[in-house]
């Protein structure tokens, strides 16, 4: 039997305190260890919870502008804008699917004050076009049914807690050739405008909803660099290139929202959320690169115009557009057929039509005065910036613009 002396049990005492400690500490950390893995799953849902709010927000928005009649939620444009004003790694990127829609999201800067670049882009007297010469062969507004208002003619800054200004609208639109088809579609939109001021900011938020199905696609051409927006469009159905010029395309269905808000006193950030059904015999062909692409295309051509020295002032284009406007229809459809014809002859050196499609008689009688208006404006707008043009000494009068032969 081993004797223990008074020495050892207070050191073995000593010993049993400090190793309970020790498994306290232990414990403790094994606690907090287990607490932080435990906790890590919750900020990983964390970080998607932004994106699920997104997601909702655009869901919100587009139904406003479905239905009009139904209230703004004023969370969902805060946290739209909020997402297009955050930092992000990559500013062009697919979105999941939406209504059996493909989509994306593209952002960029262009360098305009706000006002400046509301008086040029959503005006009643300023035609859409000018600022997307490269997307849209013409664009007309309608408020001629009982849930819509008319396109300002200017906007007024919502102050501090204002109210948000609201428009609904409905809009007919045609795009241009399509980079890879050649291909472009006539639709029906409804529109929605909505102006606030976020945190000190000005913010529009412009969302689209495409009605029905489109009119067939059509064969269109693009006459030398598209960044010179020189288009032949055809009104024969099918598309220009080789091998499937038998299709009968349309866009199903179109949705997006632009949000353009007031990044600093000479910058506009513009974040789009686009989504977008085409092909044919039913099916969707569009994928995201297709979306992007034609955003991109969009973005170049638009801050072109807008950072342009050479772009005339608003008050410059209105002015010519009430003149155009002023002119009697049957003159400017002399003017609007020696365009198209002179387009038409250029199309065909290209060889990108034959020559029935050349000989084919060309009428506009049924074409509106206000489509004839736009698409004269975009001549105008080519020339002021320098650009090739196939107008005759009409427009040049009416406009005292001048400006190169494209051929």
């Amino acid at each position: 039997m081993i004797s223990t002396t008074p020495k050892k049990v207070d050191r073995n005492i000593s010993d049993m305190r400090r190793y309970m400690r020790f498994r306290k500490i232990l414990g403790c950390t094994v606690l907090v260890v287990f607490l932080i893995l435990a906790h890590q799953p919750v900020r990983a849902l964390s970080t998607s919870d932004p994106v699920d709010s997104v997601d909702d927000a655009v869901t919100r928005l587009v139904q406003f502008c479905m239905e009009p009649k139904t209230a703004l939620d004023e969370q969902a444009v805060a946290t739209l804008v909020d997402y297009v004003l955050s930092l992000k790694s990559n500013k062009a990127f697919s979105l999941p699917k939406s209504r059996e829609c493909t989509g994306a999201y593209y952002e960029f800067d262009t360098k305009i004050s706000f006002p400046r670049f509301m008086d040029y882009s959503y005006s009643s007297v300023v035609p859409s076009v000018i600022t997307r010469p490269s997307s849209m062969r013409y664009s007309l507004w309608s408020n001629s049914r009982g849930e819509s208002q008319p396109l300002p003619a200017a906007w007024k800054p919502v102050p501090p807690s204002g109210t948000p200004v609201v428009v609904h609208g409905f809009q007919r639109e045609a795009d241009t050739p399509d980079l890879n088809t050649g291909v472009y579609h006539e639709y029906d939109l409804k529109r929605t405008l909505i102006l606030v001021n976020h945190r000190g900011r000005q913010a529009l938020i412009s969302i689209s909803k495409q009605i029905r199905k489109s009119n067939v696609g059509k064969k269109g051409v693009i006459l030398g660099n598209d960044n010179d927006w020189t288009y032949y469009y055809s009104s024969e159905p099918g598309t220009p290139k080789t091998g499937i010029g038998w299709v009968k395309s349309y866009i199903y269905d179109y949705f997006s929202i632009g949000v353009y808000v007031e990044s600093s006193a000479a910058v506009v950030k513009t974040g789009v959320f686009q989504w977008l059904r085409a092909g044919w015999s039913g099916m969707n062909f569009v994928r995201s690169n297709h979306i992007l692409g034609g955003m991109k295309r969009f973005a170049h051509n638009s801050k072109a115009v807008l950072e342009s020295p050479r772009l005339p002032s608003p008050s410059q284009i209105m002015s010519v557009y009430q003149r155009l406007s002023n002119v009697p229809v049957n003159e400017l459809r002399k003017e609007y057929a020696a365009l198209q014809q002179a387009l038409r002859s250029s199309a065909m050196r290209t060889g990108k039509i034959g020559k029935v499609a050349s000989d084919s008689q060309m009428s506009f009688a049924n074409i509106p005065k206000e489509q004839i208006v736009e698409e004269l404006m975009l001549e105008y707008v080519k020339m002021s910036l320098g650009k090739p043009t196939l107008a005759g000494q009409f427009l040049r009068g009416q406009t005292g613009s001048s400006s190169r032969s494209l051929y």
